[in-house]
């Protein structure tokens, strides 16, 4: 049995079709609220969003995501006293995500949310992202006010990427590992979603710029874009999933799907960027249940990873 045989097997064993999962799945490990520089947000004329956190732990895959958590009622500070919005969007959500999230937070309507989302140019996206929001609305904390529109709100969400592509010096750290900006923002986009934990990110992007700097080139195989281009969830893709004609399928295409699948944070563009030393060309989540990731670059022990993860599966 070749690997593409066994990987079909075991994730046609292991494969189901999930509804996005219930809140909590997302967690915040140290529940800082960091001001750094650029938390300004002058994206657009009377915006008044203002980004008040961004350092958040993932706990799990960007199928497993929560609805951003609302507060009301904190005090601008104003002479004239607002109720305000404390939103939160959280690492590797889906744009569709991000937008219903913020509906459901402002109480505005969804399509208003998808119309702004639209017109990138207005939004302030920078040119390689070629006028598309996904993987540009920057996980974070957010107030906002009731009188902030949609364009506002998302506005201020890629002024936090800026700021953030800034302090990561995304463009000239592209140049220096042979990518473009968006395709580091496609890279960061696949290590969100395959990490359990944030010590996994440099190791899981080696694997993919191992996988891609191969000669031949091997296909990235990874379940997390082969979901996004069905518009589905779950933690693996199916064996009638894996036979999509979708050009996010990386098991049937080569390279890089055409986009981001998800939002990354800044520790995913961190370690897209600066990935980790080493000859791996596989991972696998050998206990789902912990997220404990293991890598290799050996053919051999990737079986025998396979067969570690099944057993604890059974276990589990």
């Amino acid at each position: 049995m070749n690997i593409e045989d066994l990987l079909r097997e075991t994730l046609s064993d292991m494969a189901h079709e999930e509804p996005p999962p219930p809140p909590g799945r997302f967690l915040h490990v140290n529940g800082s609220r960091s001001r750094r520089r650029g938390l300004a947000l002058a994206a657009a004329a009377a915006v008044t969003v203002l980004a008040v956190g961004s350092t958040f732990a993932v706990q799990g895959l960007s199928s497993r995501t929560a609805a951003p958590g609302v507060l009301a009622g904190q005090g601008s500070g104003e002479t004239r006293a607002e109720t305000r919005i404390i939103v939160t969007v959280n690492e590797g959500l889906r744009l569709s995500q991000v937008l219903k999230n913020l509906s459901t937070a402002t109480g505005k309507p969804l399509e208003e949310f998808e119309r702004a989302a639209k017109d990138g140019g207005a939004l302030g996206l920078p040119s390689y992202a070629k006028g598309r929001l996904e993987g540009f609305a920057h996980p974070a904390t957010y107030e906002v006010s009731p009188t902030s529109s949609p364009e506002e709100i998302l506005a201020a969400m890629v002024t936090r990427f800026r700021s953030v592509a800034e302090d990561t010096n995304l463009v000239e750290g592209a140049k220096r590992v042979g990518r473009t900006p968006l395709e580091i923002m496609i890279i960061a986009s696949i290590v969100q979603a395959e990490s359990f934990d944030k010590r996994d990110m440099p190791k899981v992007a080696r694997v993919v710029y191992n996988r891609l700097n191969r000669t031949p080139e091997m296909r990235l195989m990874m379940d997390s874009t082969v979901m996004y281009g069905l518009n589905k969830f779950g933690i693996a893709a199916s064996h009638k999933d894996l036979e999509s004609r979708s050009p996010y399928n990386t098991y049937a295409r080569l390279g890089l799907p055409p986009g981001p699948i998800d939002n990354p944070g800044a520790d995913a563009i961190e370690a897209a960027l600066n990935p980790a030393a080493g000859n791996w060309l596989w991972f696998v989540t050998t206990d789902p249940k912990t997220g404990v990731m293991k890598f290799t670059d050996s053919e051999s022990e990737f079986f025998k990873l396979v067969e570690e993860y099944r057993k604890n599966r059974i276990t589990g």
